[in-house]
This record gives C-alpha cells, structure tokens and sequence, in this order.
C-alpha cells in the first residue's frame, strides 16, 4: 500500500513563509492533481514530497512512516520531471536503466524491468534509439519509463507534458491516464493547466498563495466550487461573473438586481444576507445561450468572436454587469453584432462581496 499524507507542512525561505500548513491525505492508487497559477507553491509541495526540499514545519508520511531525514532514494517514489533529462549518449534501453545499473541491480533483472516498462509504453520497437531520434512525445515517454523500471510505490509528476505541443499534449494525457489502469499506483501530479487537471485527476487539490482553497473530484469542484477564485479557475473559458445587489430576502431566496438584465434574478442561499448587499452571480459561458426563450433573456453586445468549427466563443467585454463569454454551438456570421442571451438561474453560482460561495445551488 502506497499512501502518502501531508500534516501541518510548511515551508519557508528565511522568514518568508511560502506553503502554510497543508493538510491532505491520499490514498493507495489515486491520481491527485495539485493545480494552481504559478507561484503557489504546487512543486515545491510535490518537491517536500520527494525529499528535494526541506519540510519547515509538519510532516510528510509514506505508508505511515514520517519521511523527516529519510533521503528521496529510500522514500520508494519517483519523480518524473519537465525537462526529459535524458543521457544523450546513451540509447532508450540505457537511459531507462541507468538507475537499477547504479543500484546495482543484476543485468538480467534490469533488461526484464526495462522491457516490461517499454511493453506497457509501448517503447519495444525503440529501445536501441537515442534521444535526438525521438520525437517529443517518445522523449517524454521513456522519462516515464525510467520512473517505472524503479517500481516505486508512488509516481510524482512535475509539470511533465509543459514542453509538448497541443496535440502531443492531448495523446500523453491518454496515455497517463492508461498508465495508471494499467499500475494502480499512486500517482501525485502538478499542472497550471486546469484542463489536465480535470482529465486526469481523481481529486484536485486547488492551490493559491501556498494555501489549499478547495479539494474534490473535478466534478465537485465544478459544479461546486467553494469560492470565486476556484470557480474562475476550473472550466475553460473561465465562469462569467456579473455584478449584482440583493434587492429582497424571503427566507432562503433572494432576488439580486444585475445591470443590463431587465428582471431581478432569483437565487438561493438567502439566510444571513441583507438587502442592498453587493454580491456575484456566477454563470459558465456553456450555460448562456443565444436564444430569447431562457427564463432570463438580455441583450448583449458581440465585440468579437472565436470560430472554432463545431462550437463558438462569443465575447461581450462591454457588458454593465461584466465582461461576458458565451459558449455557442455551430459558426456565427460576424461580430459587432447585438444578440439575444438567454440563462436559466439553476445553473447560477452566487458569491459574497470577499468571493465566499453563497448558500446552495
């Protein structure tokens, strides 16, 4: 078994304190995404894991076992990096096996590991490469494999697939997504890009400013998301946000007064607010629509838009309540055009006046 558990963990440089007690467990064979904006603090979290950096404060356990003193090589993890690092001189078969050679693990049971990892890679046919005679995508591959000839028990990932072009990028993400069927293993993953995140995560952990602002599965944080920075941050494009005032309370329901929509929008998540409240409505671009027969329908100015073939992103940066994306399926003609945008409130996310989510959806 395979878990790893954070308590309490810091980090400071000096007297700058740069991770602030990250508590979080994970269990044997779950993928876990650590995503966030650059800066805070995902690698170095991943790093302390590995015993690259020093824990501050806290603890890190694998298995149980306080991880405090013990050298990365006898934490039974392995770190698969951005850059390749690969020998230049040495084939795919060597560089896969450089560290069992190290380790002195006999050539026998080191070509066994390493054709095993090439099988599962699908790496066979080139073994007897080297490095310049492999595309990116290869390169990235056998950086994988080199990580799984050591058969540790957990798999971290720094921000492996940052040097591939888009398509490459959609391919690996399939294929660590295989990988992890295939090992069951526990696999810890740092991105900035939130579309891997959720493609490849069992749970997400959403770091901002050296702080967790939410954990769950992609979908909880989607449809649930605990504050106004993991909403904007989850879904792409990012969740519109329009400005609005509570312009009455009954119970739990609220009306909130928005400009540029000529009705008041009624909204859950009325207990404790007040009456001329500032607050936001949340609305993802999917959930708007051109169209006149939504229980909500405005007038939106289209300043331009982003033909993507089947689908359309209309961008409305002038509206009063906030600047707006809608997400249209098929082409639209033009821009500088005035459409029609329909929502439906259940499809709403409202937040307070310092981004606290409000109440149920």
């Amino acid at each position: 078994m395979s878990r790893v558990e954070l308590r309490g963990v810091t980090k400071r440089y000096g007297t700058t304190e740069v991770v602030h007690g990250i508590d979080l467990a994970i269990a044997h064979g779950e993928f876990v995404v650590f995503v966030g904006p650059s800066g805070c603090g995902k690698s170095t979290l991943l790093r302390m894991i590995c015993g690259l950096e020093p824990v501050s404060g806290g603890q890190v356990l694998i298995d149980g076992k306080p991880m405090r003193g013990v050298p990365p090589a006898k934490r039974g993890v392995a770190m698969v990096f951005q850059s390749y690092a690969l020998y230049p001189h040495m084939n795919v078969a060597a560089n896969m096996g450089f560290s069992l050679r190290m380790s002195g693990v006999p050539a026998s049971e080191r070509d066994a590991r390493v054709r095993k990892a090439a099988a599962i890679l699908q790496l066979d046919a080139l073994l007897d490469r080297l490095p310049k005679e492999l595309s990116g995508g290869q390169r990235q591959r056998v950086a994988i494999g080199r990580a799984i000839v050591r058969e540790p028990g957990v798999f971290l990932f720094d921000e492996p697939l940052s040097n591939l072009d888009a398509e490459l990028r959609v391919q690996m993400r399939l294929e660590l997504t295989k990988l992890h069927r295939q090992l069951g293993t526990t696999m810890v993953f740092v991105t900035h890009d939130q579309v891997e995140a959720m493609t490849l995560a069992d749970r997400i952990v959403v770091l901002r400013d050296g702080r967790v602002e939410q954990i769950g599965t992609p979908i909880e944080l989607y449809e649930r998301p605990v504050n106004r920075f993991v909403a904007g941050f989850i879904g792409s494009p990012k969740m519109n946000f329009l400005s609005g005032r509570i312009l009455s309370v009954a119970g739990d329901r609220l009306a909130v007064e928005v400009p540029g929509l000529p009705s008041p929008v009624d909204l859950t998540g009325g207990s404790g607010r007040s009456v001329g409240e500032e607050v936001a409505i949340g609305i993802r671009p999917e959930h708007l629509a051109v169209s006149a027969a939504a229980p909500h329908s405005f007038e939106a100015d289209i300043e331009f838009v982003e033909q993507l073939g089947g689908t359309s992103y209309l961008h409305a940066p002038g509206h009063p309540a906030g600047p707006l994306i809608i997400h249209h399926l098929g082409a639209v003609a033009h821009d500088q055009q005035r459409v029609s945008v329909g929502f439906d409130p259940r499809h709403c996310h409202l937040f307070s006046a310092d981004g606290i989510s409000i109440g149920p959806r």
